[in-house]
C-alpha cells in the first residue's frame, strides 16, 4: 500500500497542498514549526480518525475556515482509490471514496493504513494508562475496521451510564431507576466485552512480532511481554481512580490475579457482569462507572520488570519504537492492504547513532515511509528516495 498524491485544502497552516509521492522513503525537511509534522498528520488521520497531536479534529481545520479537506489517491495491487475526507467545523463530516459518498466517516477505514512512530510514543512506555489503551485501541480498529463502530457505541453507553449514576448520586434515586441502570449494565457488558476480547486477541497476534522488532533493535537481550491488568479483576478500585498510578514491584508481584488470560467472550462477560454487581454501591457513591475497558491498562514488561518506572531511557525508546514495528508486521500479515504506510515524525534526531542505523536498516524495505526531520544530516544518506522541503505551508521537491 503507498498514496501516490496527497491533495490538502485549508488543513492547519496550508492553504493549499499538492504532493506527489513515491514508493520507498518519502522525506520532509525543514525548520520546525513549518508544516511538516502536518503532513504526516493528515496521513495518519486518514488511515485512523485519530492524531498524534490532538484528542479531537478541530484543531486540524485552518483558523478562519469552515472545513479541511484530505485527499489522497492511493494504490494497492495496481489498484488505485481516491478517498476524500472533508472535516467540517459546524455540520457533520463527509467521506467520500472514488467520489462516491460514504453512509458513515468511519467507512473510510481500511483502504489505508499507516504506523506512526513520534516522540510522543515514549508516553505509551512511561505516562497514563490512557496512552496504552489509545495504542491497542487504534491498532484493533485498523485490523478490524468494523470496531470503530463498537468503540463509539460503548462511549455511547458509558457516557448515559455514568449521567444515571451522577443523577442517581444527587438525588438518592432508587427503584425504577436503578431497573434503568441495570439495562445500560447489559449494553455495557456487551460491547465492553467485545472490546476486551479484541484487545487480547490482538495481543496474542502482536507478541511475536514485538519479540523479533525489540531483539532486533535493542541492546541488551531482555524479552518484551504484554498482560491486561483489568479492572474486571481487580480486589480494589483504587488504581483505576489514579491514571498515574505506578506499578512497584511488590504491587506487580501480589497482584497477578489481575492479569486478563481468557479472550473467551463468555467468560469475560460473566466476569463483567459480576463485578459490575460487586461495585454497585460504590458506583452510586462516586456517580461514575469504575469497572470496563475504559479502566483497564496494559502492562509493558522487560524480562520480569514493568518497563515504566524501571526501563532506562534508551531502553524506553527501543520498547516504543518496537511496539511501532510490530504494529507493522502485524497489519502487514492481518489486513487487506498488506504494507502500512510508515511515518517517522522527527525521531531521528531522538535516537543515538545506534538505533538510528538499526532504524534505517529496517524501514528501507517497507513500500512507503514518510519522515519528517528539521535536517537532512539526521537521515542516513542512503536511505532516502525522495526529498520535499517545506517552508511556511508551501510544500517543494528537490535535493
Amino acid at each position: 500500500m503507498f498514496i501516490k498524491h496527497l491533495s490538502l485544502a485549508h488543513f492547519r497552516n496550508y492553504e493549499t497542498a499538492e504532493v506527489e509521492l513515491q514508493k520507498g522513503v518519502n522525506l520532509f525537511v525543514g525548520p520546525n514549526g513549518q508544516g511538516k509534522t502536518n503532513l504526516a498528520e493528515a496521513i495518519r488521520y486518514l488511515s485512523t480518525l485519530s492524531s498524534h497531536r490532538v484528542a479531537g479534529y478541530i484543531p486540524m481545520i485552518k483558523q478562519g475556515a469552515a472545513q479541511a479537506v484530505v485527499r489522497a489517491l492511493a494504490s494497492f495491487d495496481d489498484r488505485d482509490v481516491l478517498l476524500e475526507l472533508e472535516l467540517n467545523r459546524d455540520t457533520p463530516n463527509k467521506v467520500r471514496v472514488n467520489k462516491s459518498p460514504a453512509q458513515k466517516v468511519r467507512d473510510i477505514l481500511g483502504y489505508v493504513n499507516s504506523v506512526t512512530f513520534a516522540p510522543e510514543d515514549l508516553d505509551i512506555i512511561k505516562r497514563d494508562p490512557s496512552n496504552r489503551r489509545a495504542f491497542i485501541d487504534e491498532l484493533v480498529v485498523q485490523v478490524w475496521p468494523r470496531f470503530a463502530g463498537v468503540y463509539g457505541d460503548y462511549e455511547r453507553v458509558l457516557k448515559q451510564r455514568n449521567t444515571l449514576l451522577k443523577t442517581a448520586r444527587q438525588t438518592g434515586a432508587k427503584g425504577s431507576a436503578l431497573s434503568t441502570l441495570d439495562a445500560w449494565d447489559q449494553s455495557l457488558v456487551a460491547y465492553g466485552s467485545e472490546i476486551i476480547a479484541a484487545r487480547v486477541d490482538l495481543i496474542e497476534r502482536l507478541r511475536p512480532h514485538l519479540f523479533a522488532a525489540y531483539q532486533s533493535i535493542a541492546i541488551a537481550n531482555n524479552e518484551p511481554k504484554i498482560l491486561i491488568k483489568s479492572s474486571l479483576l481487580s480486589a480494589t478500585i483504587a488504581h483505576y481512580l489514579d491514571e498515574e498510578a505506578n506499578f512497584a514491584t511488590a504491587e506487580f508481584e501480589v497482584n497477578q490475579a489481575e492479569f486478563l488470560n481468557t479472550g473467551d467472550r463468555a467468560e469475560i462477560e460473566e466476569l463483567f457482569r459480576l463485578k459490575l454487581q460487586s461495585v454497585r454501591n460504590k458506583e452510586l457513591e462516586r456517580g461514575i462507572t469504575l469497572v470496563g475497558p475504559h479502566r483497564d491498562d496494559l502492562v509493558l514488561l522487560l524480562g520480569s520488570l514493568p518497563a515504566k518506572g524501571y526501563a532506562s531511557h534508551g531502553e524506553s525508546w527501543s520498547y516504543a519504537l518496537a511496539l511501532r514495528l510490530a504494529s507493522i508486521a502485524l497489519l502487514r500479515a492481518e489486513t487487506r492492504s498488506g504494507d502500512p504506510i510508515l511515518i517517522l515524525d522527527d525521531v531521528f534526531a531522538e535516537l543515538d547513532a545506534g538505533r538510528r542505523e538499526r532504524l534505517a536498516q529496517m524501514v528501507k524495505e517497507n513500500e512507503q515511509v514518510l519522515i519528517t526531520a528539521a535536517v537532512a544530516e539526521d537521515i542516513p544518506k542512503d536511505l532516502i528516495a525522495t526529498v520535499f522541503h517545506v517552508k511556511a505551508g508551501v510544500v517543494t521537491s528537490g535535493e
